[in-house]
């Protein structure tokens, strides 16, 4: 069973392109997932330097890339449903290069709710969900 489940924040802005042969939207993200570490083996692998979340790229497809694009912004928290997609591609200088990512079938955005400022966040989220199945793609196209 290939099924993925995450949830973590945007790294950076949403990237929406269009696939020129069919005008299907697609948007690009990429999301810090922290690892499920004990507060102790977490500071160990800072003072170590070592990472203590993951930075998974994610494709979604459809409506569901265009809500991604107009409404989420660097630094949101979102759920992600999907499964595990490979793929590969020549370079330029023929090297062959692998790729893994996320083909997300659902997002959920996990906002914030706006409070009064003076009203400290007691971890209250506005949960928008948006579905689209994710469209079969031509072999010959190279997506990102």
């Amino acid at each position: 069973m290939n099924s993925v489940n995450l949830i973590g924040r945007l790294t950076s802005e949403p990237q929406l392109r269009y696939i020129p042969s069919t005008n299907t939207p697609t948007t690009r993200m990429i999301i810090a997932v922290n690892r499920n570490l004990s507060k102790e083996k977490k500071e160990e692998a800072q003072s170590k330097g070592h990472p203590t979340a993951d930075f998974i790229p994610v494709t979604v497809w459809g409506k569901q890339a265009e809500n991604a694009a107009k409404y989420l912004e660097k630094g949101n928290r979102v759920a992600i449903k999907g499964r595990i997609t490979t793929g590969s591609y020549k370079t330029n200088e023929g090297e062959t290069r692998y790729t893994t990512e996320v083909t997300a079938e659902n997002i959920e955005f996990l906002m914030e709710k706006k409070k009064d400022t003076t009203d400290h966040d007691t971890g209250d989220y506005e949960l928008g969900d948006f579905q689209s199945g994710s469209p079969q793609l031509d072999d010959g196209e190279v997506h990102f």
